[in-house]
């Protein structure tokens, strides 16, 4: 039996993978039968592992639980299991396939999986389910909070579900039994930037232009300088280039991680967003950003309008 994990919000796909684990647990008592390849770590000597584990005879006469994690990261491991596809069909083992990020609907192990796995997709949660999964969770920690504390905690925190259990724990130990209202909020969270120009760009590729426009007038109608926010937007569009150019050159994550010296997490990020761009593209787009740089700081046009600006000619 397959299962597919897969999406961008990790919080809670780690939440699942450890839920499955645990119940794989209370059954196998000797934990002998449980295999885990890292794709990315393992590189190409994971299919080899794979095969390996799942045709290797179990003493205890148990199942095996075998989790693969970040199988799309492998170029190797994806022809060789789909070129073998029908036999690991067969198998009486549980399978699950874990990847973080984005994938691609035309991948061919991503329609694979997806006409013989269990499927589980989690997406960022936003707006009404974010909204929800905070309140539950405030709920599970015993706090008293108001509806607009759990609104402001949303604006300033976003998708991030590791942040955001962090600052219920923290809002929590600083509530001490008292309701938490939008002020106390206000003061203990700081707004969040970096996932919001991440935001940003992907709606830039996404040709949702207004939509990028809306996330950077927020910021700079909550006080956040639209000097730091550039220099945001340039960061990401750094990163994406640096990262498109190993893409282009056939490099894994963990090659683009440890050559690049960009934080894996980056590097996960950019990794599905780069596939919107060309190399060529994103050349242009850093050369025009490196352009209104120099214009902002000689003073020939205000950061803000700058902003507008490059958004609109992307």
């Amino acid at each position: 039996m397959f299962i597919f994990i897969y999406g961008q919000d990790t919080y809670r796909m780690k939440g699942k993978l450890s839920e499955i684990i645990e119940e794989y647990k209370k059954s196998r008592k000797s934990g002998l039968s449980l295999k885990f390849i890292d794709c990315q770590k393992t590189g190409i000597g994971s299919f080899g592992d794979f095969q390996n584990d799942s045709s290797q005879f179990s003493m205890f006469k148990e199942k095996k639980l075998i989790v693969v994690t970040d199988p799309f990261s492998d170029i190797d491991f994806k022809e060789k299991f789909l070129k073998n596809k029908e036999n690991f069909t067969k198998l009486d083992d549980l399978v699950v396939f874990y990847q973080e990020g984005e994938v691609r609907k035309n991948d061919s192990l991503f329609k694979f999986l997806e006409k013989n796995a269990l499927c589980q997709n989690f997406n960022l949660l936003e707006g009404q389910k974010l909204k929800k999964w905070v309140s539950d969770e405030f709920e599970k920690s015993g706090a008293r909070f108001g509806e607009d504390a759990a609104d402001e905690l949303c604006f300033r925190v976003g998708s991030d579900l590791w942040r955001m259990a962090n600052e219920i724990k923290k809002i929590t130990a600083f509530g001490l039994g008292k309701e938490i209202k939008r002020e106390d909020v206000a003061v203990l969270v700081r707004p969040k930037i970096e996932s919001d120009i991440f935001k940003t760009i992907d709606a830039v590729a996404n040709g949702e232009k207004q939509t990028a426009l809306q996330f950077i007038r927020k910021h700079i109608e909550k006080g956040d300088s639209p000097v730091y926010l550039f220099s945001m937007v340039n960061y990401q569009f750094r990163n994406l280039l640096v990262i498109k150019d190993f893409i282009e050159k056939r490099k894994t994550y963990d090659v683009i991680s440890r050559a690049s010296g960009l934080h894996p997490f980056v590097v996960k990020k950019g990794y599905y967003l780069s596939y919107k761009f060309t190399l060529s593209g994103l050349k242009k787009i850093y050369q025009r950003i490196f352009q209104i740089d120099l214009e902002i700081k000689t003073g020939r046009i205000e950061p803000e309008a700058a902003l507008e600006m490059l958004i609109a000619e992307i």
